[in-house]
């Protein structure tokens, strides 16, 4: 399974609503995202640009993509990001196969 990183930005109108009757959004969309074979590994409400950050273990890219593009459908954010995490090992596998690499930079 792929680790993957989703931060959003909540729409005015979200916030409103969320202020109006408080609870945890991260808890509601758990068992819908569950039904879809993705686990929030953690979760959390920064302070910045994003409203809302959660790290999520999906089956593949395309799962984790109709997560995204339903949760902005459905108009409560106003900006997202998914950013595809790589683990310890693909990240060492990546730095050993750029040990071969014929890539020279321009000086």
């Amino acid at each position: 399974m792929a680790l993957y990183m989703y931060q959003a930005t909540y729409t005015p109108e979200s916030l409103a609503a969320q202020i109006k009757e408080p609870h945890d959004r991260i808890e509601a969309v758990r068992p819908g995202l569950e039904a879809m074979g993705i686990k929030i590994l953690v979760g959390g409400y920064p302070f910045g640009d994003h409203d809302v950050l959660i790290v999520i273990e999906a089956p593949d890219d395309t799962t984790a993509a109709s997560v995204a593009i339903a949760v902005t459908a459905g108009g409560a954010v106003k900006s997202a990001t998914t950013t595809r995490l790589l683990s310890g090992q693909e990240w060492t596998e990546s730095l050993r196969k750029a040990q071969g690499s014929q890539y020279r930079p321009a000086r």
